[in-house]
């Protein structure tokens, strides 16, 4: 993973993969700017405004941060500004970074921007795109995820839970399959904890409701299947790091 170049802009400023161009530039973070250079898309899923854009250096998602909820009405796109490494933004393109750099299944960050405007501040963020991807959601909606796909499905979350990757809203829309791999994606109010059962417990919970809110046809069997995979690699987890037993020095 190259490592992140920071470039002032007028308004804020720009942290971007200096390994893609010498310069970041402020339309990478417009969809009218990708869209006078070719095609854009809005992805399905997900809350806030997001856009598949074709780069010169692969095809990308754009994001535009949004709240949710009731506060929403009140500040739309605005956060409170707290310093720039806060910024929601900054502070999710340094965690994904670091979670690749880990060989964790995420999105590669590719560009990141926070805009002040007095006490608030506007962001985006730049990944690149998980080809031929689909969300957990989108599987279901189809009939195409069974019990074996729950099970990866299960191992994955394992995989960052043993690494202390904290998910702030583990939900079926944020999960992506492919063929090959389970990925997770928004890791907006994310961060790196101590491995705890408390906090992954609440995660998975989290994810069933999400799963029973949309629908999910025999749930309880899919679920079992989800947890054995969870069980079996965090079980791996465990044995790999409690201290061997009867070595003598």
């Amino acid at each position: 993973m190259s490592k992140a170049q920071r470039q002032i802009t007028a308004q804020g400023a720009i942290l971007f993969d200096a390994s893609l161009a010498a310069q970041a530039q402020e339309g990478w973070f417009e969809p009218s700017w990708w869209r006078a250079g070719g095609d854009t898309s809005t992805p399905a899923g997900g809350r806030g405004s997001a856009f598949i854009v074709s780069a010169p250096f692969g095809e990308c998602v754009l994001r535009h941060y949004r709240r949710g909820g009731l506060v929403a009405r009140a500040l739309g796109d605005r956060y409170l500004w707290t310093g720039e490494a806060r910024t929601r933004a900054f502070a999710e393109f340094a965690l994904l970074q670091t979670l690749a750099e880990r060989g964790l299944p995420v999105p590669v960050p590719v560009a990141a921007r926070y805009v002040r405007s007095g006490p608030f501040y506007r962001a985006d963020l730049l990944m690149r795109r998980i080809p031929q991807s689909e969300t957990l959601a989108q599987r279901l909606a189809a009939e195409r995820a069974d019990a074996a796909a729950f099970g990866r499905v299960g191992t994955a979350i394992a995989q960052f839970h043993t690494a202390g990757a904290y998910h702030a809203d583990l939900n079926a829309h944020n999960i992506m399959l492919t063929d090959e791999r389970v990925y997770l994606i928004d890791f907006d109010r994310g961060e790196l904890r101590a491995p705890e059962r408390g906090w992954q417990r609440e995660n998975l919970e989290r994810l069933k409701r999400s799963l029973a809110k949309i629908g999910t046809r025999d749930l309880d069997a899919r679920w079992s299947a989800l947890e054995r995979g969870y069980g079996e690699r965090m079980g791996r987890a465990d044995a790999a790091r409690a201290p061997e037993r009867g070595v003598r020095t």
